[in-house]
């Protein structure tokens, strides 16, 4: 029998780590999961039952019976709609900065620095003003708001995309008769397409997830995933089923961009890493 080599033996305990690590990621994946369908007897059960006695899915009609998957709706509406906007406009404003040295060098930097204002520092702000104007617990309102909050993001790494794009492929579009907005179309979003397809992704992520902006803003007409979750922690006992079931409804859209995107997504990661 042929013993394995230093190479072999170094790659079968780096398959062995790789694998124990994914397990332990994956649990709570799995816990949360089978707490879905498991009977209240079942979830409280000592010693935890691994697997539930039998698949059912009382806990997700209970969602769809009191109305709760609205908020994933809710969530579907801001994040998508948001994500949109910013992507449109902050990809022109990319276009700008990239192309004509819109507001100098430091303006990019400037922008992206918006970003890195944390949320509570200005949420009492913002409140006070969505009083004053009538927005409080309304789409427009978490729309406007998220799409400001993700245009920063969205800015700086559109216009590290469309930085790498070369110029001359542009000049060429021109002389042959193009106008500047064909040139956008035509040229300059197909080379990007990884790049943008990437920001979509962590945009409507950032938007999906936010929790202190919807907490602050919303009272019961657009509540928001997040936000839903947290009515099911109580003083005296938490909904643990409601808990795993709204968590794996909430989680299936991130997951269903995610697969979508991968193609994009692995190829605009790494090229933003380098040149954001």
């Amino acid at each position: 029998m042929k013993l394995p080599t230093r190479k072999g033996r170094v790659l079968v305990l780096r398959y062995i780590g790789a694998g124990v690590v994914t397990l332990l990621f994956l649990f709570p994946v799995y816990w949360l999961f089978m707490i879905s369908f498991k009977t209240p007897d079942e979830i409280y059960h000592v010693p935890p039952l691994w697997m539930p006695g039998q698949i059912q899915f009382s806990n997700y009609y209970v969602l769809f019976k009191d109305g709760d998957v609205m908020a994933i709706l809710n969530s579907l509406i801001v994040a998508g709609v948001s994500s949109a906007i910013a992507i449109i406009l902050g990809t022109l404003c990319a276009y700008s900065l990239a192309r004509f040295g819109t507001g100098g060098e430091n303006l990019a930097m400037w922008i992206i620095s918006q970003r890195m204002i944390p949320p509570i520092a200005v949420v009492f702000p913002i409140f006070l003003i969505y009083v004053y104007f009538g927005l409080v617990d309304g789409y427009f309102g978490l729309i406007v708001l998220y799409t400001a909050f993700n245009l920063p993001y969205v800015i700086w790494m559109m216009r590290g995309y469309i930085v790498d794009v070369p110029l001359e492929l542009e000049e060429s579009a021109l002389v042959d008769g193009l106008n500047r907005w064909q040139v956008i179309w035509k040229v300059v979003f197909p080379m990007v397409r990884p790049g943008l397809m990437a920001t979509s992704v962590f945009t409507f992520v950032f938007a999906w997830n936010d929790f202190l902006f919807a907490l602050v803003l919303t009272r019961t007409e657009v509540i928001t995933f997040p936000v839903m979750l947290t009515h099911y922690f109580g003083g005296q006992s938490n909904f643990w089923a409601k808990i795993a079931a709204m968590s794996v409804l909430g989680t299936l859209p991130i997951f269903v961009a995610v697969t979508v995107m991968q193609r994009y997504l692995v190829r605009g990661i790494s090229l933003g890493a380098v040149k954001g």
